[in-house]
């Protein structure tokens, strides 16, 4: 049975549509599209977040001040390809936790949750946990090889992983199967409620927008609007979700493969609170903004022209 999109405007977008096998193709391929274009913003986002670790404000080294000052000092730390660090291990999370996630969300609005009352934010939220999930590894991966630099800038524990295999391979080696999910406690909750946040908003503004039909109908600029809209709302409620998950997947752990800073997800947000004070549970709100920001925008627009695009050729093919 052919999935038809939530919320459709009169018109003939509406006649539109795109099964969830196809979906998860589009999403995996869109958010990957948009990781290339924002992983720089991801690296100055990871040092900024690890920065002063449990350390009382002015008590510690500040080598990242703000956005353009931080990229600047990663370029000269780690050269302009330093910006690009953990890029593989990110565009392999992009794949893995955006393909399950607009697969599952796909399917929820096929079964018709999306038309039921809040039925966007809870199949949202369920698309997102399994997808970060499936994702964890990867991204576990991708934050610990962000956090390298030389000695003099370094924050946080540093891993010395040469590349995503050899990453990969250590933490087999040394913790087993279990050992690669380490973090997923804080990513699962992370990926929830931004997940629920982006395709509630995103659908809902979208809508909004056709409805005020300040544009026409098919334009591009409909899903750039709606993915505007959405990337206030993921970064509001995701950021104290994303210091903490940064937090856990870089922590070092014990032989058992228990963390040494943090006991979980709880405990991290808890601890930051106390030592960093509450505005520490926003360490690098406008990195993760303009990277969110962007990243948001991108992927939400990429995904629904490739749906459009999709669904055309398959309509015209029936």
């Amino acid at each position: 049975m052919p999935l038809t999109r939530a919320q459709p405007a009169p018109g003939p977008e509406a006649k539109e549509t795109v099964a969830p096998a196809v979906d998860l193709v589009l999403g995996a391929s869109a958010c990957c599209l948009a990781c290339v274009f924002t992983n720089p913003l991801e690296v100055v986002k990871t040092r900024l977040q690890l920065q002063g670790e449990l350390q009382a404000r002015g008590t510690y080294p500040r080598h990242y001040r703000g956005f353009v000052a931080s990229v600047v000092a990663v370029a000269r730390a780690d050269g302009l390809c330093g910006l690009q660090k953990g890029l593989a291990a990110g565009l392999l999370y992009q794949g893995l936790m955006n393909g399950v996630r607009f697969y599952c969300y796909s399917l929820a609005c096929q079964a018709g949750l999306a038309q039921q009352p809040g039925g966007t934010v809870v199949a949202g939220a369920v698309a997102g946990a399994l997808g970060a999930f499936v994702g964890s590894p990867a991204y576990l991966v991708k934050t610990q090889l962000q956090a390298q630099t030389v000695a003099a800038m370094a924050v946080g524990h540093q891993h010395p992983h040469q590349n995503v295999l050899d990453a990969l391979g250590t933490i087999w080696r040394q913790r087993g199967l279990a050992g690669l999910w380490q973090g997923v406690g804080g990513a699962v909750p992370r990926v929830m409620v931004g997940s629920a946040a982006q395709l509630a908003t995103f659908a809902s503004a979208k809508a909004w927008v056709q409805e005020q039909q300040w544009l026409p109908e098919d334009s591009w600029l409909v899903a750039l609007a709606g993915g505007m809209v959405s990337s206030v709302a993921v970064v509001t409620v995701m950021t104290p979700f994303d210091v903490a998950s940064t937090r856990l997947y870089n922590q070092p752990v014990d032989g058992a493969g228990r963390g040494q800073l943090y006991g979980g997800l709880a405990d991290c947000l808890v601890k930051i609170w106390r030592q960093e004070g509450p505005l520490a549970l926003y360490k690098g709100l406008g990195p993760t903004y303009l990277r969110l920001g962007p990243h948001t925008i991108l992927s939400m627009l990429f995904w629904d022209e490739l749906r459009k695009l999709a669904g055309r050729a398959q309509h015209q093919g029936s």
